[in-house]
């Protein structure tokens, strides 16, 4: 969901439509986290309940948390500050955006921030899952 949802993202970027693009970009990160966090529930486990309810919130920085990568988060933010400018523009974003305009410069900051090969956001979270 997280490679569809940026694909989505960047449709809608090219065709001019800004907010849906950044809306959709957020949910690209919010996905990618989640799948961290399925990542490391084992076949026939149960989970801790409080811990799987906590999971359903869009909340960026307290995905990464639930999804066992703060330490690494943290880590990487350190060592790299361009990634660490890029986990800051993706934390920008809320769920509450669908109800925003967003401009070009917005929708590009965060698909910049969330793409880049070296320093982007997604590319980070794919080396977790």
């Amino acid at each position: 969901m997280a490679g569809t949802r940026l694909r989505e993202a960047k449709l809608l970027f090219k065709a001019g439509e800004y907010s849906g693009a950044y809306y959709l970009a957020g949910y690209s990160i919010e996905c990618a986290l989640k799948a961290c966090f399925a990542k490391g529930v084992k076949r026939f486990d149960f989970p801790d309940k409080s811990r799987v309810q906590k999971i359903f919130t869009h909340k960026l920085p307290e995905l990464a948390e639930l999804a066992n990568l703060k330490t690494e988060l943290a880590a990487e933010k350190q060592l790299n500050r361009k990634f660490e400018s890029s986990w800051s523009e993706v934390c920008k974003w809320s769920e509450e955006r669908r109800y925003s305009v967003s401009t070009r410069a917005e929708a590009d900051a965060i698909l910049d921030a969330i793409t880049r090969r070296k320093d982007g956001v997604l590319p980070w979270i794919k080396r977790h899952w």
